[in-house]
This record gives C-alpha cells, structure tokens and sequence, in this order.
C-alpha cells in the first residue's frame, strides 16, 4: 500500500529541510496551494510560480514547478513580464507581505489597476520575520516587533481592500486554520482571468508572535478558530486592522472584466482597421 502525500510530487525532496520555523503557517499555505493546483486542471507545464525574498519567498525553491526566486520587492514585475511574453503560462506570485506590498507595493497596484491575468497569493504574517522581526505595512496598531518595542503607532494596510479598490477582479481572505476555505479560494483564483489576490493570515511564533502573546503556532490557530468571523459577500470596508480583534475571512470580490491583454489586443485591433 502506497501512503505517500499526493503533494510530495510537486517539492523537490533534495532542498528538504526547509528553513521555516515550528508552528510557522507558510507549510500549511504551500500544502493548500498544491491541492488547489492538482484540482484546478491547469496542465503542469502551463504553470509558473513566482516568490520575491523573505520566509514566504522560498516557496519557489521548494516547489516542483517551473520557478523562479526574484529579487526583493520585483516579484509581480517579474511575474508580468512571463505573462506577456508567453500568455499561454499561468503564472502565479506567491510571496510574504514585507516583500508584496512594502517595497513591491508600488508593483502590485499596478498590476492590479492593469487587471494582469496573474494569481498572487499574500502569506501576511504582520511582521519582517526573516530579518529580524520588524514592522511592516500590514502590522496592526500597538502590536510589538524588534522596531516598535513600545508598540506599532502606524495604520496598517487592508490588503483586501488595497486589491480592490486598484482593480482586482477576485479577492479572498482566509487565515491557515481554514485549510478547506482556503484551498477552494486558491483553485478558484487559479481559473481566474485577471488579477486575482488571496491573502493568508498567517502565525509567526518565533517573532511576531512571542512578542505578542502568541507563543506557539498552535496558540494561533485556536486564536484564529475563536476569533474569526466569515460572512457570505462580505466588504472590504469592515475588515478589521486592530490588534487582537476580530478576524474578518471570506470571498470579497468575484466579478469578470476584460485583462490588460484582452485590452491591449482590442486596441491594436482597433489601430489596423483604421489604418487598414
């Protein structure tokens, strides 16, 4: 009898061990994401996977999928240009909040107002954890990290809502206790055309989380289990960014509208019929 995980064909056993911590979320991110892939029909070799730099970011070294591990920030830019060239690929980013929408933040809005035929999923887990913990874009108000030992005082990022306001025509938001949520969300995002934004919360115990009483990845989950409240077609106006509040998960955006390509290809219709 054969009782090996359907996911270990799609990692590359020889970069094992992995780097991420005990209790760390992005393993449990990468096994949803997998299954997502193996249900979404999209053929092996039409798939490209995309990580900028950070925890999240070594995703693209362990996966067995056509990668590539860019630099900090250019994950999405990197991400378009493959997409252009070959739009037959489907081309997914998976990278960490620091590296998404801190120093790539520019690239993400961008890509989201051009509606790119891109999958990006965000593992948010508050804080710059591969370099020390500090604070990032998404890190709630008077939570603690290396940099704000008296409290974060900045307003953080709603990531849902920065997705859709700039153009993304799918947007979800699951933390990694909704393993099945977030697998179903993933696999609808990966038949989407056009940019389509899954956000993970995700625990960070070694950092981010013994600085703010969460002390263990298992601590998390139950505070993620007790905490979070789903709604059919929720907004993206009441997600909640404070500290130790209420999670707010679900579907927030699904809706159908012409890619930067389907643009693109019109217009140039448009030129030659009138030149013509």
């Amino acid at each position: 009898m054969n009782h090996q995980n359907p996911v270990e064909e799609y990692l590359r056993p020889d970069r094992m061990p992995h780097i991420w911590c005990p209790g760390c979320g992005i393993g449990t991110s990468l096994n949803c994401f997998i299954r997502a892939f193996m249900e979404s029909g999209i053929p092996r070799d039409k798939v490209c996977i995309v990580s900028g730099i950070g925890c999240t970011g070594r995703v693209a070294g362990y996966l067995n999928l056509d990668s590539f591990h860019t630099t900090h920030g250019r994950a999405i830019p990197f991400a378009t240009g493959l997409k252009l060239a070959n739009p037959e690929l489907k081309v997914v980013v998976i990278s960490g909040d620091g590296d998404l929408v801190a120093i790539g933040g520019n690239h993400f809005i961008h890509a989201a107002q051009r509606n790119m035929d891109i999958t990006v999923v965000c593992v948010n887990n508050f804080n710059y954890a591969m370099t020390g913990g500090q604070y990032g874009p998404t890190t709630p108000i008077k939570a603690l990290t290396s940099t704000t030992p008296y409290g974060s005082y900045q307003t953080p990022f709603n990531l849902p809502k920065l997705a859709e306001s700039a153009g993304a025509v799918y947007v979800a938001r699951w933390t990694t206790f909704h393993v099945r949520q977030m697998k179903k969300s993933m696999t609808e995002a990966l038949n989407k055309r056009g940019f389509s934004f899954v956000e993970i919360i995700s625990p960070c115990p070694t950092l981010y989380g013994r600085k703010n009483q969460f002390r263990s990845g298992l601590e998390t989950m139950k505070w993620f289990q007790k905490q979070s409240v789903y709604k059919d077609h929720p907004s993206t106006a009441d997600i909640n960014l404070g500290f130790r509040t209420y999670i707010l998960v679900g579907k927030f955006v699904d809706m159908e509208k012409p890619t930067f390509q389907d643009a693109m290809d019109e217009r140039y219709k448009q030129i030659r019929e009138n030149i013509a």
